[in-house]
């Protein structure tokens, strides 16, 4: 099933969306997650590329994402979900709960942008503009994507990643620096306007390690499973 360029993985069961970090697509963003849920317990998976990211992207920004998301998943009339984000992801998923609580019956944050941090926000936006500016001289771009590269391919020899994994990781690898920096842009505004007191009381956990779903996902797995049968109680 699919509606608005989202995905529904199986036909019925707790609902479980899927945000993948930075601009990323959500399509083979988390290996054998989607499969996994769908199995068991029985989940129904929904994939869906927010505006301002995936590929192709359309136009959207960090503070209009949960609108989108809440309008979606009301279309797709198979809320409330699960939201399950990594990095980036996870911003957006606390966004959906405090815009939309209606749409969310739990929240998996995976190693999640802190919106709670302010400062650590506004550097985040900063260092991206910053990155952009220097990789419009051609040869700071080269290297740069270079570096960003080997960096990424030394990560996949040591952790010794499963195949498809070390397959999601390489394609995240070669990032799109422009495309991210536009995805975080107003991140320091939505952070300060974000108190923590705003999110609704839904089973949620927090779980911090890089590149969560693609080192471990095995693990990543259970603990979405786990989550969504505390839902479901």
């Amino acid at each position: 099933m699919s509606t608005d360029g989202a995905r529904v993985l199986g036909e019925s069961g707790p609902a479980v969306l899927l945000i993948p970090g930075g601009a990323e697509t959500s399509d083979g963003f988390s290996p054998g997650l989607p499969d996994g849920l769908r199995d068991g317990p029985g989940c129904r998976v929904i994939l869906y590329d927010r505006p301002g990211a995936g590929s192709p992207s359309r136009d959207g920004s960090l503070a209009d994402a949960s609108g989108h998301i809440a309008a979606m998943i009301d279309e797709l009339g198979c809320g409330p979900v699960v939201a399950v984000g990594q990095s980036l992801g996870g911003a957006v998923a606390a966004l959906l709960a405090r815009d939309h609580p209606e749409a969310v019956a739990g929240l998996v944050f995976l190693d999640p942008t802190p919106l709670n941090d302010p400062a650590g926000c506004a550097r985040l936006e900063r260092s991206l503009g910053a990155i952009v500016a220097l990789s419009r001289v051609p040869l700071l771009r080269n290297v740069f994507a270079a570096a960003l590269r080997a960096s990424f391919a030394r990560q996949r020899r040591r952790l010794r990643m499963r195949p498809d994994c070390a397959e999601a990781h390489e394609r995240i690898g070669d990032l799109d620096i422009p495309k991210l920096a536009r995805a975080v842009q107003g991140i320091t505004a939505v952070s300060a306007g974000l108190p923590e007191s705003d999110l609704p009381r839904v089973p949620a956990v927090v779980v911090t390690a890089d590149n969560l779903q693609l080192d471990h996902p095995d693990e990543t797995l259970t603990t979405v499973r786990d989550l969504v049968r505390r839902t479901t109680v």
